[in-house]
């Protein structure tokens, strides 16, 4: 049994000796101020376990939706498989994990990855099953190949719907990688879990992880404006 929460939560209550609005346990400014640096790595390892997942996840969904989409009868299995992953509640996921994978960041990166293979793969799947026929017949007047099409046609305008489904992958990874403390990865989630009581604490921390949800999300939506300027030039 780990007792650094215990002592880290020991230490804060030691310092509230210093501050009456500590021992009032309300929101300190000053606190807040003093204390700011130990959420600096947790915050670097929450934008770690969100990032890579998602990236790694994006990687994975997409080649298997390209596949699924000359075959067809792929979409079902595929669907059926990373639905069923998605449903495993995330903090059971840690634990059944470890035992294979370890404690540290590769059982919580692991298990965070399962959970953005359903969500990228049927935004890919949907984008590109709503792209015009008349598009694609187009393509093929013009002497385009199957290849051709696909990356030249279908991906750009199945773009806006694949993005929508990159940046709800993203935001859900920012919120479930506040349990990846559980498998010993870090990041935002442990210090919230070291003094859950503890208002300063709870503000700071999740504010933090709401900070760079929102900021991952305006990075995306950004991507998006400069890759589908043609959506504005048809409006």
């Amino acid at each position: 049994m780990s007792f650094e929460p215990l002592i880290a939560q020991l230490q804060t209550r030691d310092r509230s000796e210093e501050s009456g609005c500590v021992i009032d346990d309300g929101l300190c400014p000053d606190w807040i101020v003093d204390n700011f640096d130990r959420y600096v790595d947790p915050f670097w390892q929450h934008v770690y376990l969100t990032v890579t997942p998602v990236v790694i996840g994006f990687v994975i969904a997409f080649s298997l939706a390209l596949l699924a989409h000359r075959r067809s009868w792929l979409v079902g299995p595929i669907a059926s498989v990373t639905g069923a992953l998605y449903t495993i509640p995330s903090v059971a996921f840690f634990f059944l994990l470890q035992p294979i994978t370890g404690l540290g960041n590769t059982t919580a990166i692991v298990a965070l990855v399962c959970y953005t293979l359903l969500i990228i793969f049927r935004n890919v799947i949907t984008g590109l099953a709503a792209v015009p026929e008349d598009a694609k017949d187009a393509a093929r007047g013009m002497g385009l190949t199957d290849r051709q099409m696909l990356w030249r046609v279908e991906l750009p305008l199945a773009l806006p719907e694949i993005l929508a489904g990159v940046r709800i992958a993203t935001t859900t990874t920012v919120g479930l990688a506040a349990l990846a403390f559980l498998a010993g990865g870090g990041g935002l989630g442990q210090e919230l879990d070291q003094d859950p009581f503890f208002k300063s604490n709870v503000v700071v921390a999740g504010g933090l992880a709401i900070m760079l949800a929102a900021a991952l999300d305006v990075i995306i939506l950004t991507f998006q404006r400069f890759t589908t300027s043609w959506q504005r030039a048809g409006a």
